[in-house]
């Protein structure tokens, strides 16, 4: 268990990506703050089972990620109960379609505060602790949509690319502190929320589940197969990894070929 000892923040946690890699630091020792929407009791189900896995601590904290305030509360709860953070994963995100004349602008806002902002007040909340303890690990979920865009997903890919710089500056900032900061991008993931669309778009667009499956959301994957949150967990725990302390402002593409074209 190599990250006993240490404690984690994930965003956007409480299902899909963010709770898959939070269950991945937990298996190995570190002590877990989980973070995001949903019911009640099912979120303790997930805490409780942090713990169980970890045999350490795990806070569940509802900080809303469009707020600075409460991200910095949350970073500053996770020190004095957790010590740390000794990594954050910046994962919380929101998304919305549509052409940028219909687009709302309170959309864009929301968009931009919570896959973009969010991230760089988390870190310059946790980067002073990190520094102090000469460790640390950052990442971000950044997207396929960091490196190619696609149309009516103005705000997204603009975060998205935004992530990518981010991540890119604070490693330099970072590099001799003993901290790394990189992001993870991947294409599409098999997550309840992208399951939930399919019946939808069947509906809406007169096709089989099948034919959404592959011709629509994995239209762009050569593979035609999902990335599987547990894929994405695998690679962010490896990055928290002594092995890969040589390893920072690297954007990890894992979307089955989509920027490879």
């Amino acid at each position: 268990m190599f990250l006993k000892g240490k404690s984690a923040i994930v965003t956007g946690s409480t299902s899909g990506i963010g709770l898959a890699i939070a269950k991945a630091f937990a298996a190995e020792g570190a002590s877990v703050t989980i973070n995001g929407f949903g019911d009640a009791d099912a979120i303790e189900q997930e805490r409780v089972g942090l713990e169980q896995l970890s045999g350490a601590k795990a806070l569940y904290d509802a900080a809303d990620m469009s707020k600075p305030d409460a991200i910095y509360a949350m970073v500053e709860r996770c020190h004095t109960e957790l010590g740390g953070p000794d990594i954050i994963v910046n994962n919380a995100g929101i998304q919305h379609v549509a052409a940028i004349e219909d687009f709302p602008p309170e959309k864009w806002d929301a968009i931009i505060a919570i896959n973009l902002s969010s991230a760089w007040h988390m870190m310059r909340a946790a980067v002073p602790h990190m520094k102090a303890a000469k460790w640390g690990r950052i990442l971000c979920t950044a997207s396929a949509h960091s490196l190619v865009a696609s149309p009516n997903k103005s705000a997204y890919v603009a975060a998205k690319h935004g992530i990518a710089g981010l991540t890119k500056t604070i490693a330099l900032e970072t590099a001799t502190d003993g901290i790394t900061v990189n992001c993870i991008s991947p294409g599409y993931v098999w997550t309840p929320l992208v399951e939930n669309q399919i019946p939808d778009t069947m509906k809406s667009r007169g096709l089989t589940r099948e034919q959404v499956m592959n011709d629509v959301l994995l239209a762009a994957q050569p593979t035609k197969e999902f990335v599987q949150p547990e894929q994405v967990a695998a690679l962010a725990l490896f990055l928290c990894r002594e092995e890969a302390k040589a390893i920072t402002g690297a954007n990890y593409s894992m979307d089955g070929g989509w920027t490879a074209a």
